[in-house]
């Protein structure tokens, strides 16, 4: 597993606890740990896509990418909540530039000069 992949992994396993306390907090704790194992893993899954060998892009190209991986990976979720949550739809969209943005700092393997 190359690096790029493996830090991948670890931001999306991050955010998702990030993501999975916002939604404890904003449910007043009664969410079912269904739903918070989806939300978590769901976001374990954007850095899968987001971490996978990509072609050298410009920066904003890749915070792009990450952030329509970001939707397209969300939006399984998002559909499956019956449109409800939207805040962890566009949270899933931000969580992939944030990746992405993280995966191609200062000049990391993959950003285009």
């Amino acid at each position: 597993m190359s690096k790029r992949m493996k830090e991948a992994l670890v931001g999306g396993a991050l955010l998702g606890i990030v993501c999975v306390v916002g939604a404890t907090i904003r449910s007043g704790s009664t969410v079912s740990p269904g739903f918070v194992f989806s939300l978590w893993y769901n976001r374990v899954i954007i850095g899968l896509a987001v971490g996978a060998p990509w072609k050298e892009r410009s920066r904003s190209q890749l915070l792009l990418r990450g952030a329509l991986l970001g939707l397209l990976v969300s939006f399984g979720f998002y559909s499956a909540t019956g449109f409800q949550d939207h805040i962890s739809f566009v949270a899933g969209i931000l969580y992939g530039a944030i990746i992405e943005g993280w995966l191609s700092r200062s000049k990391r393997v993959g950003v285009k000069e």
